[in-house]
C-alpha cells in the first residue's frame, strides 16, 4: 500500500500498487494462512492476540481466527474502504462475529501498543513507502514476547516457463510503476535488511514459493492476471509510462496465450521474517 496517506479514503492519489477493483480483491481472497503463513504457523497458539497490518479482505485474518479460537481475538487493519468491507462481508459469511476489521494507517493504526502476540503482514511492505518505518510500528504494536512476521514477494525473482515477452513487459510495466510510486517490487530479498534497520531482532529469515503449473492453477492464475491487466491500476501504471490501449491488451492477451499452454509453469519466491522486538 503504497503512500499509505490516511485513514478512511479510497482516494486514487493513494496509489495503492494494485488497486481495489474486483479482480484484485478476488485474487487477494485467496490468500490462506495455509499457503500464506506456513513460515510462523507453529509459534500460533489457541488464545493469542494477531494484529493483521494491511488485511486486504480478510481471508487469511479468519483463518488465524480459527486457529486462535474463541479464547484469542484478531484484528485486521486496512486503509482501503473496499478492502475492510469486502473482510466484514467474508466475516459474516463465515459466522465469525469475534473478529474485527478496522480502517486505519498501517503507519499508525487505532490500537494501544503492546498488546498483540503476533503482528502480521503479508504483501504490505513492497508497497509502503518506507517499510522501516512499518516493521518498528509493528514492534511497537507487539506484547512483550510477542513476534512481528512478515512476507513479500520478490517481482525480479519470478520465473516462467516458456518465455513471454508479453510477461516480461507486464513484470516492468509493474516493477516501474510501483516505484514511481513509493514502493519496492522487489521486497522480498529486502525483509531480513529493513529488519535489521528497523532495531528489531530477526529470529529467523527464510523464503518459500508460489508455484503455477497445474491446469487449474495456471488457468487461474493466468485469467486473473489477465483481468488486473484490464481492470485494476495496471492500465493507469501503463499509460503513465506511455502504452497505448492496444499494447495493454496484447499484455492481456499474452497472459492468457500462457495460461493455454499445457506446459506454462509459473514461480513466485517470497522472502519472509520472524522477530521480535529490540527490549524482548
Amino acid at each position: 500500500m503504497s503512500a499509505v496517506r490516511g485513514p478512511g479514503t479510497d482516494d486514487p492519489a493513494l496509489d495503492y500498487s494494485h488497486g481495489h477493483d474486483p479482480s484484485v480483491l478476488a485474487s487477494h481472497a485467496t490468500r490462506t494462512a495455509a499457503n500464506s503463513c506456513a513460515y510462523f504457523l507453529d509459534l500460533v497458539e489457541p488464545g493469542d492476540r494477531i494484529l493483521d497490518l494491511g488485511c486486504g479482505p480478510g481471508s487469511i485474518s479468519l483463518d488465524l481466527a480459527g486457529i486462535v479460537g474463541p479464547t484469542g481475538r484478531v484484528v485486521g487493519v486496512d486503509f482501503a474502504l473496499a478492502a475492510v468491507a469486502a473482510a466484514r462481508r467474508a466475516a459474516a459469511a463465515r459466522g465469525d462475529g469475534r473478529t474485527r476489521f478496522l480502517v486505519g494507517d498501517v503507519f499508525d493504526p487505532p490500537l494501544e501498543r503492546g498488546r498483540f502476540d503476533v503482528v502480521h503482514a503479508h504483501q504490505l511492505l513492497q508497497h509502503v513507502a518506507d517499510p522501516v518505518a512499518v516493521l518498528q510500528t509493528m514492534g511497537q504494536l507487539c506484547a512483550p514476547g510477542g513476534i512481528v512476521v512478515a512476507r513479500d514477494a520478490d517481482y525480479a525473482g519470478m520465473t516462467w516457463f516458456p518465455a513471454s515477452t508479453a510477461l516480461e513487459r507486464w513484470r516492468e510495466i509493474y516493477s516501474i510503476g510501483a516505484r514511481a510510486h513509493g514502493g519496492e517490487p522487489d521486497a522480498g530479498r529486502r525483509l531480513l535488511s529493513w529488519a535489521n534497520t528497523a532495531g528489531l531482532r530477526v529470529i529467523s529469515a527464510g523464503s518459500s514459493t508460489w508455484t503455477y503449473a497445474d491446469d487449474a492453477a495456471r488457468t487461474w492464475w493466468a485469467s486473473s492476471q489477465a483481468r488486473r491487466v484490464r481492470r485494476s491500476n495496471f492500465a493507469r501504471q501503463a499509460a503513465e509510462q506511455g502504452c497505448g490501449p492496444a499494447q495493454i491488451e496484447e499484455t492481456a492477451q499474452g497472459w492468457e496465450r500462457w495460461g493455454a499452454n499445457p506446459d506454462g509453469w509459473f514461480c513466485m519466491p517470497h522472502g519472509e521474517i520472524i522477530a521480535s522486538p529490540e527490549w524482548d
